[in-house]
């Protein structure tokens, strides 16, 4: 089979002949459809992670799509060609991930989509759209009629959480973004208003125009960046309001000031998928699913050849693309 490779950790994987995986007990093979590059997926292969360094060579890619392989396809016994989005420890755990031909994944952690699912599109949401839909209504507990501000919002867990809010009773929904481009895709994903974060903001100049934006007070913060942003966002909340963080792009720390967070009794929240049960992912993996064949839940996405995976991993690495990469082998 090809594969993309992590050989050094670091630098992009590179595109190879492998042997085909054994299928083991309770662990089929799946013939894979679709991949997407992720961020964690270059976190993990960066050897720098809390996870540690991973073992070289291996195969990259947290999560896919595709289909149980038959025996006509590949010698198992398991013949029902079902389609299956599966999660991987990739980068995080000894073992190879989902940027392949075909994947060995336990059968616990398989999650049978609905037919008619677009592999490409359902990859591209993936656990981005799981995080941004338990952010919201697990961590958050998003209830009817509330303002949600949502930061980060032009990337794929920010477009996800501004159609899932609204989905889910959000009365406004306000998005903040970095660049023009990403600004314009928390728009097209239905928010009622959208901010401009800047490189030189500070955290009074960012919080008034965040309120400026905002119906009155806000109720819900999703957090992907941390940072400044965070800071300033939390001066919108009402008292008693959340903030969920489920990332720092922006900065591991935030200057969030006491008085801000005493005198409004907020409830600052942190959110991973790492601390879903297996039940928790599928279900909530199978709700995204659906919404996007409905034709309710989208973002943005470019599918990619396996064989072009170093040029797209640069691409990721960068910032230089125009939505999720999904490599299709």
């Amino acid at each position: 089979m090809r594969a993309a490779r992590i050989v050094t950790c670091g630098e992009p994987p590179v595109v190879a002949e492998c042997p085909d995986p054994e299928p083991g007990p309770d662990e089929p093979l799946v013939r894979v459809l679709a991949a997407p590059i992720t961020p964690l997926d270059l976190l993990c292969a960066s050897g720098t992670s809390y996870f540690g360094t991973p073992a070289t060579p291996y195969v990259p890619g947290v999560q896919g799509v595709g289909r149980v392989a038959g025996a006509s396809d590949v010698g198992t016994v398991a013949d029902d060609g079902r389609l299956v989005w599966f999660p991987t420890r990739a980068g995080m755990a000894p073992g190879d991930g989902s940027m392949a031909e075909l994947a060995r994944v336990p059968a616990a952690d398989l999650v049978e989509l609905p037919a008619g699912a677009d592999p490409v599109a359902v990859a591209a949401l993936g656990l981005s759209a799981v995080a941004a839909y338990q952010a919201l209504t697990w961590r958050g507990e998003l209830a009817a009629g509330e303002q949600v501000l949502v930061l980060g919002a032009g990337g794929a867990v920010g477009q996800a959480a501004v159609q899932l809010a609204r989905m889910h009773g959000a009365r406004r929904v306000v998005a903040a973004a970095r660049s023009a481009a990403a600004r314009e895709r928390a728009a097209e994903a239905g928010a009622d208003a959208v901010v401009a974060l800047e490189p030189g903001d500070d955290v009074a100049g960012l919080a008034t125009r965040l309120t400026a934006a905002c119906d009155g007070p806000v109720d819900l913060v999703l957090d992907p960046l941390y940072g400044i942003p965070a800071a300033a966002a939390a001066r919108t909340l009402r008292p008693g309001g959340r903030l969920v963080n489920l990332g720092g792009s922006a900065g591991e720390t935030s200057p969030l000031d006491s008085s801000t967070l005493r005198g409004r009794s907020l409830r600052i929240l942190g959110y991973t998928n790492n601390e879903l049960t297996g039940e928790q992912r599928a279900a909530a993996m199978g709700h995204v699913a659906s919404l996007a064949l409905e034709g309710r839940l989208h973002v943005a996405h470019e599918r990619v050849p396996l064989t072009d995976a170093p040029a797209a991993w640069h691409r990721q690495s960068t910032g230089t693309t125009s939505g999720r990469l999904v490599l299709t082998p």
